[in-house]
């Protein structure tokens, strides 16, 4: 099999793997560098569910170019030289986006939180690296990662995604977790003493209106894309209570100011339903969890324009592998107090008309597993339709890239993932996505499916 003078494209990057279960095989696609956003193709769909529209349409051709749509047809000739990504009997949607990952850490390490004491930075790059390649080859093709204990690291596994030296999804980082000291960013643990944790693992732990203010300016000139305020109590940290508010409004205000004043959205993570109050009326863009959320956050997330970022399938998960895997007592009980309560508030939130973008949490659970939230949306209150909006379009608006993903239109960039049968009958079949499309690039697609027309 040949493929012309676009051949070098994919076989830098492994895309012709007969195998589809990539998923639990990540080193089929680990060959870099290659050029970022460079694919040129033809990709005949199925069926196309843009996601933007109310139905899916097709069969149609989508010509992609130097990484970008250049036209979506319902006939179109391959050129010479132009290799063909046959999907015809495959649905084929954009690029997923998850709004909420921690990309470079690991469900395991939630039974000792001191392990992260001794990781060395090459050690948590090399989990990013690896758990990057799982995530883009589950249909993941952007996320926003919302905070790392090792600060910078993320912002580095970013650069190599964007320069071609790593295999993952695009990356908005939020860096370090901005949180008060023992709050639910911080790593302290029972019979650790505070000066016992290296100082790196700590960079936004801050006190007061003016720390708060100085650490947001570290993320932002360090080269953070979204900064992330721990508003309340965490359901994985020592000490904290979920519903309880940690940081004081006007702290919250202060990182809002210093965040929006250099064009970067601020997120807060908020169970309690003080605390998403609180962060609203501060200003922030979007809250993520809102386990405990009330009517009068409903209302006040609804008229501001606020996003709800809600991690409904992360609970199930917990309640029996943190279990089995000997997390911390009080993890596993702050764990079963929220989950249901969550599911219950998505679904008055979702009838009240807020805004819910598809976040996960991934890293509490193993990365690559994202989709499988998908069911739960569904179940709790969503068509499949918005479901998969949530993950595409209106995700991409409210992380601020909605000019240039989220969406299988001309101009954008084409990230397109395929799934056979069909989502909105049977949204779980998103749960297999056996065809992975990132800048024109194909990372993953069965063998015979990439041809080179002649």
């Amino acid at each position: 099999m040949t493929f012309g003078k676009y051949g070098a494209l994919f076989a830098a990057i492994g895309v012709l793997s007969s195998c589809t279960e990539a998923i639990e095989q990540p080193d089929l696609v680990t060959d870099a560098p290659y050029a970022a956003d460079s694919g040129t193709l033809l990709v005949h769909c199925g069926a196309l569910i843009d996601g933007v529209g109310d139905e899916a349409t097709g069969p149609v051709y989508v010509l992609v170019e130097k990484g970008r749509i250049k036209l979506i047809a319902s006939d179109l000739e391959a050129a010479i030289g132009i290799a063909t990504l046959d999907l015809s009997d495959k649905t084929c949607l954009p690029g997923i986006i998850d709004m909420h990952t921690h990309i470079l850490e690991a469900p395991e390490d939630w039974e000792d939180v001191t392990r992260y004491f001794d990781y060395t930075l090459e050690y948590t790059l090399n989990n990013g690296r690896r758990f990057a390649g799982l995530t883009l080859l589950a249909g993941v093709t952007t996320v926003r990662n919302l905070g790392v204990y090792t600060g910078w690291s993320s912002r580095m596994l970013r650069d190599e995604i964007n320069e071609g030296s790593a295999i993952g999804p695009r990356l908005q980082v939020a860096a370090f977790y901005l949180t008060i000291p023992g709050g639910g960013g911080d790593l302290l643990a029972p019979g650790v003493d505070e000066e016992d944790i290296p100082p790196h693992l700590r960079l936004g732990v801050a006190r007061g209106v003016g720390e708060f203010r100085r650490k947001a300016r570290d993320a932002v000139d360090g080269g953070a894309d979204v900064l992330k305020i721990i508003a309340s109590g965490a359901v994985l940290a020592h000490g904290g209570v979920p519903g309880s508010p940690e940081m004081t409004p006007e702290e919250i205000a202060a990182v809002v100011e210093v965040g929006h004043a250099a064009g970067l959205r601020v997120t807060a993570h908020s169970h309690g339903a003080q605390s998403i109050k609180d962060a609203i009326n501060a200003g922030v863009d979007s809250i993520e969890h809102a386990s405990l959320i009330d009517d009068e956050g409903i209302r006040l997330a609804a008229e501001n324009d606020v996003a709800l970022s809600m991690d409904i399938y992360g609970g199930d998960w917990i309640a029996v592998e943190g279990r089995n895997q000997n997390w911390p007592e009080e993890f596993i009980r702050k764990n079963d107090e929220v989950t249901l309560a969550q599911r219950q508030n998505f679904r008055k939130a979702h009838a009240a008309g807020v805004a819910i973008v598809y976040g996960t949490d991934a890293g509490i659970y193993p990365h690559g597993m994202n989709t499988l939230q998908f069911r739960h949306m569904v179940e709790w209150g969503m068509t499949p339709m918005e479901a998969i909006k949530a993950a595409t379009s209106v995700a991409a608006n409210y992380m601020g890239w909605g000019d240039r993903i989220g969406s299988i239109r001309p101009g954008y960039y084409a990230d397109i993932v395929a799934v056979s049968g069909e989502p909105l009958s049977d949204i779980t079949v998103l749960e297999n996505v056996d065809s992975v499309v990132k800048g024109g690039l194909v990372f993953k697609a069965p063998a015979d499916r990439v041809r080179q027309d002649k």
